[in-house]
């Protein structure tokens, strides 16, 4: 057997260290196949997750949590199990979540969204015990991160439950609207060093079409969505009241492109295109309700409204699409006369949502990119 023999280096070189050279190598592979391979967005199929489920028949409040399911419209991603009824987030990024439940003849509608089996988001409640049955919805977007857990929640108690029947009553639907792209850039690119953090013997990225600083690629397609709620009541004061003040919301969910204030209510077009908005508010007892989708100074798009003087409490939804332009202004606008409100406690009876659906490029490629 014959052996290759060992090369020595010469009298005055200096021997090499293989270590060094080969940390160098590995570096200079990954700087250029994340060179060559980052500019090509990720595939968009593999960026989808969307749900819609319902429920033929009538849930007691001492038999169940969780709302289950026994029909499965779609399922893509296949992160949502109809048996438990529970959805795990499988990519992170914001999820709009939507469901409607029918009220059981002389029982109490209390239905929750939970987040991870103890953050309450969002409810729909109706706590008229009478004989007619009807119905109750909300809607919201959230932020998930991965193996996150959404379902809609019961009240453990005889007196609540939730009817349907083959119509269906129950439904529940939820997709991603916008995916994290933070995080999947940030894993593409763990081998190399963002600007001003340089990783010793590997080079800086220098990928011209990502944004560091915001943190997006750059011609990537325009991101606006916000989600938000309240957790106190509003009541009318005064009659007589010219001036229209917006409803305002303490709790922010989502707020992407940060194109909606939560201390002033109004949420300002920064990228014009076609939006999607929802709004849910809850019937204060003895009280109206009356609440305004407004644009502008005060055009009104859609409204809620219920005159009924009872002592329970209820909610009301709408939603509809807007073409918007650049600084155009929504807001919602509550009546603030006396003998109307808009209820609402930490189960979150209020909320509005609003977010981008089909960006108008003609409008967008010849305006200042320039982020507020």
């Amino acid at each position: 057997m014959k052996f290759l023999p060992i090369l020595r280096p010469a009298a005055g070189l200096t021997s090499c260290r293989p270590s060094r050279h080969i940390s160098h190598l590995l570096c200079l592979v990954a700087y250029l196949s994340c060179v060559t391979s980052l500019n090509i967005p990720p595939m968009t199929p593999n960026l989808r997750s969307a749900f819609s489920a319902t429920r033929s028949s009538s849930v007691l409040g001492a038999s169940q949590r969780a709302v289950t399911f026994d029909r499965l419209l779609l399922n893509i991603g296949e992160d949502f199990n109809p048996d438990t009824g529970t959805f795990r987030c499988r990519l992170p990024g914001a999820y709009y979540f939507a469901f409607t439940v029918g009220k059981f003849p002389k029982k109490i509608l209390s239905v929750m969204l939970v987040k991870n089996g103890l953050e309450v988001q969002a409810m729909a409640y109706d706590g008229y015990r009478n004989h007619g049955r009807k119905m109750q919805s909300q809607n919201i977007m959230i932020s998930l991160k991965p193996m996150d857990t959404v379902y809609l929640l019961l009240q453990e108690n005889q007196d609540y439950a939730i009817y349907s029947n083959i119509g269906p009553y129950i439904t529940f639907s939820g997709y991603l609207v916008y995916p994290d792209s933070t995080s999947s850039v940030g894993y593409l690119n763990n081998h190399l060093s963002p600007p001003d953090l340089h990783l010793p013997g590997c080079p800086p990225f220098t990928d011209t079409q990502y944004d560091w600083k915001r943190r997006r690629r750059i011609g990537e397609e325009p991101r606006s969505a916000f989600s938000v709620a309240r957790t106190t009541s509003v009541l009318g004061e005064s009659k007589g009241r010219r001036e229209r003040e917006a409803l305002t919301f303490d709790v922010e969910y989502v707020n992407i492109g940060g194109h909606f204030n939560k201390t002033s209510g109004h949420f300002t077009c920064y990228f014009p295109g076609a939006y999607y908005f929802a709004f849910t508010v809850g019937k204060h007892p003895r009280r109206a309700v009356s609440v305004k989708l407004m644009t502008g100074r005060g055009e009104v798009r859609a409204m809620v409204f219920d005159e009924d003087l009872s002592r329970r409490r209820e909610m009301q939804s709408q939603s509809l699409m807007l073409s918007l332009k650049r600084g155009d202004s929504v807001w919602l606008y509550s009546q603030q006369d006396d003998g109307f409100a808009v209820y609402s406690n930490q189960g979150r009876y209020t909320t509005f949502s609003g977010f981008l659906v089909y960006p108008d490029f003609h409008q967008y490629m010849g305006m200042d990119r320039t982020f507020p």
